[in-house]
Parts: structure tokens; sequence; C-alpha cells
């Protein structure tokens, strides 16, 4: 960990400035290349007419969003959760969960249709800043696991986790420089 600490430098477990949009940001990028992920992102932006907020993703035209690069599936997620954040009942940002744990988060999010283990796991650590999350469903990371601790070979998920437990309690933290690694 220290030689990527040196190669890559500081790099930062900063919560978002908007939880929500944040989110926004994941949903769009499940299972989507970077580069993918990005253009499409600008454009759902673009058609929002700004960052986005649950009112902005409830109005927003279906077929301005599928033409963005949404599939009708990401657009009925993105509602769900835009739906989930306006509800005063269920409240998610950092201020509403500070006194959970990450896990139980994670059980409150993914009751959301569309967010799965993986999203919620993002947004822990990007949206909420929280700094001991290993997101071992994220291939790049089991990918830069593997090809920093084991010459690229495979690994199973709990040598991982073993690998992980050195970085406890800044695991988030092992997770960034891990996929600097991985996408350097």
């Amino acid at each position: 960990m220290a030689a990527l600490v040196d190669r890559h430098g500081p790099l930062d477990i900063a919560p978002a400035d908007d939880e929500f949009a944040r989110l926004c940001t994941s949903i769009v990028n499940q299972q989507l290349s970077t580069a993918s992920a990005a253009a499409i992102h600008g454009r759902f932006v673009d058609v929002l007419g700004g960052d986005p907020t649950p009112d902005r993703v409830l109005d927003a035209d279906e077929a301005a969003l599928h033409e963005a690069g949404l599939s009708g599936t990401k657009v009925e997620y993105l509602r769900n959760v835009a739906a989930a954040f306006r509800d005063d009942e269920r409240r998610f940002t950092r201020e509403g969960v500070a006194s959970e744990s990450d896990e139980a988060v994670v059980d409150r999010l993914t009751e959301i249709r569309g967010v799965g283990a993986w999203t919620a796991r993002m947004y822990l650590i990007f949206a909420l800043g929280r700094e001991d999350v290993l997101p071992l469903g994220d291939l790049a990371v089991r990918k830069g696991i593997e090809r920093v601790y084991n010459d690229g070979e495979g690994l199973s998920r709990a040598e991982m986790r073993e690998i992980g437990e050195a970085w406890r309690p800044y695991r988030s933290h092992g997770t960034r420089y891990i996929w600097a690694e991985y996408e350097s």
C-alpha cells in the first residue's frame, strides 16, 4: 500500500456536497465503463437542466432521458431514488444516517428498487465519506487487489477481506488506492 500512496499521492475520501446527486451518479455508472458513464452522466445533467435533484429527476421527460443514453430500467431506478429522497420519512442524508452503521445504511438503501449492495457501498464512500468500506462487489477493486497483492492471480473474497483488514479502519482509503492503481 505504501508504494501505491507514493505513486498516486494523496487521495481523499471527502463526502459529496450533494448526497442525492452522488447517488444518481452511482446509478448511472452501474455496469458501465468509466468513459461511457461520464458521457451519459453529462447528457443526463443536461436533460435535467442542472445537477440532479429529486424534483428534476421526477419531472424530466422520459424520452429525453432515454436519448441521453439511459435505459428504461435506469430511468426507473433514478426515479425510485428521487421519490425515496423526497419522502420526508426516509432520510438518507449524512445527518439522517449519522448514527447508523454502514450495514444499516446499506440495508435501508437497498430497500429502494435499483439500489443494490454495490451502489449502496459507493454511496457510503462517495456520498457519505465513510472511511472504512471495502466494496468487494466492485470488479475493479477485486482485480486491483489481485494485481497489487497476487501478481494478477485470482484470490477468493475471503483472502481479499483478509488483505483489507490491514487497512482497517481506513479501508475506503485503501480502496481508492486500489482503484487508482487498477485504472493506471
